[in-house]
């Protein structure tokens, strides 16, 4: 089992290796860890290591026939001002699979890469401080 201490790592299915690293890298603060493109590369931002995965990679053709494409799970990047960063993004060419949602533990959209995965921005509400 992975170490506490080590990254936790999510592993995003794409179509194109090199297009979802320049995604990620450019709009959403990931750097570049390692890369095999056009098959594998992973990114990292903080304790998140983001596997991506191209359709030769070992990883893509593990995936059942069945199952090809992008689900409902997400990776989930919290924001300080969520409406600054859909204003950076829009700003960018990027558009939007959701409208801003609001709710009691505060507010997100959703985003997706190139592939079509899903990434949620989350701006949580603000939490009265405790005496």
């Amino acid at each position: 089992m992975t170490a506490p201490d080590q990254y936790a790592s999510v592993r995003y299915l794409v179509d194109d290796v090199q297009t979802a690293v320049d995604f990620y890298t450019t709009h959403l603060g990931f750097t570049l860890n390692t890369s095999a493109a056009p098959a594998f590369a992973d990114v990292v931002r903080g304790p998140l290591r983001l596997l991506l995965s191209g359709p030769a990679s070992s990883g893509a053709r593990a995936t059942p026939d069945d199952a090809t494409t992008a689900g409902r799970n997400r990776i989930h990047l919290i924001v300080d001002d969520l409406d600054a960063e859909i204003a950076r993004l829009r700003s960018t060419g990027l558009s939007f699979r959701s409208d801003v949602v609001a709710g009691p533990g505060g507010r997100q959209i959703l985003l997706t890469d190139p592939a079509g995965n899903l990434i949620e921005l989350f701006q949580p509400a603000h939490r009265p401080a405790t005496p």
